[in-house]
C-alpha cells in the first residue's frame, strides 16, 4: 500500500459518503422552495387585501405609479419561480417526495386561483357611471367561478382514475393553461400600476383581453382531460 493511499473498505466508505451526502443535502431544497411559494403567496394577499385601487387613478389626470401593484407583481413573480424549479430539481435529484407530490399542486392552486380571487374582489370595483360597477383588475367574480369550476372538475376525475390505479398525468393543454394564468396575473397588476384603466384608454382595452383570453384558455384547457376522462372512465 502506498504511502497517503486508503485501504478499500475506508475507501468504499468514503465514497459512499460523498455520494449518499449531496442527496441528503438536497433532499429538502424542493420542498423548502414549495414552503417559500406559500409563504409568498400569503404576504402577496395581505398585500392586495389592505390596498384598495385608488380612486385618484380614476380621474381625468391619474398619478403614477401604482407602487403597491408593481410589488405584488413582482412577489407574485418571485411565487412563480419557486414553482418553475422545484419540480424539476426534484426529479433531477430524484429526490420527490410525499409531501412533494401534495403540496406542490396544492401551492400552485393556492398562488393562482387565490390571486384571481382577489383581483375579482371589492377593492378592485368602483361604482362608475352606468347601469354596473367598474372591475378595474378586469376579473369578474363569474369568471372566477369558471376557472374553480374547472379545476374542481378535473381534480376530481383525476382522483377517480387514479383511484382505480390509472395514470391521468397532467396535459399539454393543462400546462399551457398554467402558463397563460401565471403570466395574465403579473400583467394585469403591472397594467394597473402604469396605465389608466378608465373605458376607451389602452390600458383598459389590454386588462379585458387578458382578462378574457385567460378565462377562454382554462375551459378550452380543460376539454382534453375531460374527453380523456371519459373514455378511461368508460373501459
Amino acid at each position: 500500500m502506498q504511502d497517503g493511499a486508503l485501504p478499500n473498505s475506508v475507501k468504499s466508505t468514503a465514497e459512499t459518503t460523498s455520494v449518499a451526502a449531496p442527496t441528503d443535502h438536497r433532499r429538502w431544497i424542493p420542498n423548502a422552495l414549495t414552503v417559500v411559494r406559500l409563504v409568498i403567496a400569503l404576504a402577496f394577499f395581505a398585500l392586495l387585501a389592505v390596498w384598495r385601487y385608488p380612486t385618484s387613478q380614476l380621474v381625468t389626470s391619474p398619478v403614477h405609479p401604482v407602487t403597491p401593484y408593481l410589488v405584488a407583481a413582482l412577489l407574485f413573480g418571485l411565487a412563480a419561480v419557486t414553482d418553475a424549479i422545484d419540480g424539476p430539481l426534484a426529479r433531477r435529484w430524484n429526490v420527490v417526495s410525499k409531501f412533494g407530490r401534495v403540496m406542490d399542486p396544492f401551492a400552485d392552486k393556492v398562488l393562482v386561483l387565490g390571486a384571481f380571487i382577489m383581483l375579482a374582489g371589492p377593492n378592485f370595483s368602483f361604482d362608475v357611471d352606468g347601469p354596473k360597477a367598474l372591475q378595474v383588475s378586469g376579473i369578474a367574480p363569474w369568471m372566477v367561478v369558471v376557472m374553480l369550476g374547472r379545476e374542481l372538475l378535473v381534480t376530481s376525475i383525476r382522483a377517480m382514475l387514479e383511484g382505480e390505479g390509472k395514470d391521468f398525468s397532467a396535459s399539454t393543454s393543462g400546462k399551457a393553461k398554467m402558463i397563460v394564468q401565471a403570466c395574465a396575473i403579473p400583467a394585469i397588476l403591472i397594467l394597473l400600476g402604469i396605465t389608466d384603466v378608465v373605458a376607451g384608454t389602452w390600458g383598459r382595452v389590454a386588462i379585458d383581453v387578458i382578462a378574457w383570453a385567460t378565462v377562454f384558455v382554462t375551459v378550452i384547457s380543460g376539454l382534453p382531460y375531460v374527453t380523456r376522462g371519459m373514455k378511461m372512465l368508460g373501459k
